[in-house]
């Protein structure tokens, strides 16, 4: 299983090294395309929960169907995963892995377990223990908005998926300013 799952990931950015060159854009200018476009995309009221659970299912609709071939659809102007401020990313439920992120193309491969927001948590940790024992749910957690330095309270609803190769990932998006009305209702872990 060890070998099966290094060879995908191998696959994986091979992929994803190739897919930017065909646009004739490098992974960098790629990212940077995403960032500039999702902060387009910024609502002057804060995302509503069920819009960012939606568009998770949506992808891992898209996963279960495409799997990483599907990668690319969530970067660069103009993609539906980067919406109201915010974006889809999916890393591995096993290793904890960033397997696909449309502004932190670095983190694309990077083991993140160890990964700790400016308060000591461990969140990607958390996402996917919640992922495990509950299917999905929010995570609160503080993390840079896109486009600036700022760092944020952000609140992801993460979900576990099945892409077509039978891999479990772990796909997310979050909300950056949460209504406080929606924090009394969220079960935020």
């Amino acid at each position: 299983m060890h070998t099966y799952l290094s060879a995908l990931i191998t696959a994986l950015f091979l992929a994803l090294a190739v897919a930017p060159c065909v646009a004739g854009m490098t992974a960098e200018q790629l990212a940077a395309e995403s960032e500039a476009y999702v902060k387009t995309t910024v609502q002057s009221a804060p995302s509503r929960p069920e819009t960012i659970a939606a568009k998770v299912e949506e992808a891992c609709a898209l996963l279960a169907r495409e799997g990483a071939a599907a990668f690319p659809r969530f970067k660069g102007k103009g993609s539906p995963f980067l919406f109201e401020g915010t974006y889809i990313w999916v890393h591995t439920l096993g290793e904890t892995r960033m397997l696909m992120h449309p502004i932190k193309y670095k983190m694309e491969g990077r083991e993140l377990a160890d990964l700790k927001d400016e308060k000591g948590k461990p969140f990607f940790v958390a996402m996917n223990d919640l992922a495990r024992t509950e299917g999905q749910g929010w995570v609160g957690y503080h993390w840079p908005v896109p486009g600036s330095k700022e760092i944020a309270h952000k609140v992801s609803y993460v979900k576990k998926c099945t892409m077509a190769d039978g891999v479990e990932v772990v796909v997310g998006a979050g909300i950056y300013h949460l209504d406080p009305a929606d924090i009394d209702r969220l079960d935020i872990h």
